[in-house]
């Protein structure tokens, strides 16, 4: 039962990690659709649109947690 649990358990925190690393699309949609409709100042507009460039160029190097690092600051400076 012990090895059971244990095989159960790995799945999941492997499936964890590549679901985490699918996300990244989902957040760059999001900050994509804020930047259209964004009515901040321009210096705030260019890190938001620099930190989104960022998390892609990490996501497609497969560099997932550091996508969604940068992602999330995007949103953070676009209020989302």
């Amino acid at each position: 039962m012990n090895l059971a649990k244990s095989i159960l358990l790995a799945g999941l925190v492997s499936f964890s990690g590549v679901a985490a690393a699918h996300n990244c699309p989902n957040e760059m949609k999001q900050i994509d659709a804020a930047l259209k409709v964004s009515k901040l100042e321009a210096s705030k507009l260019d890190e938001a649109k620099k930190l989104r460039a960022d998390g892609e160029a990490k996501h497609s190097a497969g560099d997932h947690d550091g996508s969604m690092a940068s992602l999330k600051k995007a949103k953070s400076v676009l209020g989302i």
